[in-house]
């Protein structure tokens, strides 16, 4: 992994959203994917954002969903966040979106080394997912990286669409390079709360 990839912005997030008491059942889940992001691997990101600086055009941010199989807060947030049609295009849009599961066997090699599946216990973790999370396998966990792939900053836990948009249009646009995450919440539930397309799509 690139030891360049550490945190260049620091805020925190004190949302209910991360508050929960139990997983929602698996059997209401199993059938719902986020099917309007258009979802790449690793290795395609890695290739798109190198195709991209061949061509001389500055390559998209990165964003990563790191998952598992048995994680029902990761489906609920496929169904209910990743499922919201402005949500997809504006992933689309300003991001390579990665769907990355924490526990595949693939080996991914990036930036000269190779990543392993590790086996642990019951199940055991893909060494790029362990990198990407600092040690801290908690899912799902969405990673947004800069176009040259250092961290700007991983989110725990699930996310509703108006704290998801949140993070994303303060990362995506680099209001994190000039705005405070505070003033940024502030102008941007204002904007909301005056825009006319609110709550449409």
């Amino acid at each position: 992994m690139k030891n360049t990839l550490l945190t260049i912005i620091t805020f925190t997030f004190i949302l209910a959203a991360y508050s929960f008491t139990g997983v929602p059942e698996q059997d209401d889940l199993s059938a719902l994917t986020g099917k309007n992001v258009k979802w790449m691997t690793w290795d395609e990101a890695v290739k798109m954002s190198s195709k991209a600086k061949e061509e001389g055009k500055t390559p998209k941010k990165i964003f990563v969903d790191i998952y598992t199989d048995w994680c029902g807060w990761c489906k609920k947030m496929d169904a209910e966040t990743f499922e919201k049609p402005a949500v997809a295009h504006y992933l689309n849009t300003h991001f390579y979106p990665v769907k990355f599961n924490a526990e595949q066997k693939e080996d991914i090699v990036f930036d000269g080394k190779t990543f392993k599946f590790i086996p642990n216990g019951r199940r055991g973790y893909h060494e790029l997912a362990a990198a990407l999370l600092a040690g801290k396998m908690s899912y799902p966990t969405v990673i947004f990286l800069s176009n040259d792939f250092q961290l700007l900053q991983r989110v725990p836990g699930y996310l509703n669409i108006p704290t998801f948009d949140m993070i994303m249009h303060y990362l995506a646009e680099d209001h994190y390079t000039k705005t405070t995450w505070p003033d940024f919440q502030q102008s941007y539930q204002r904007q909301k709360s005056n825009s006319p397309t609110t709550n449409k799509n």
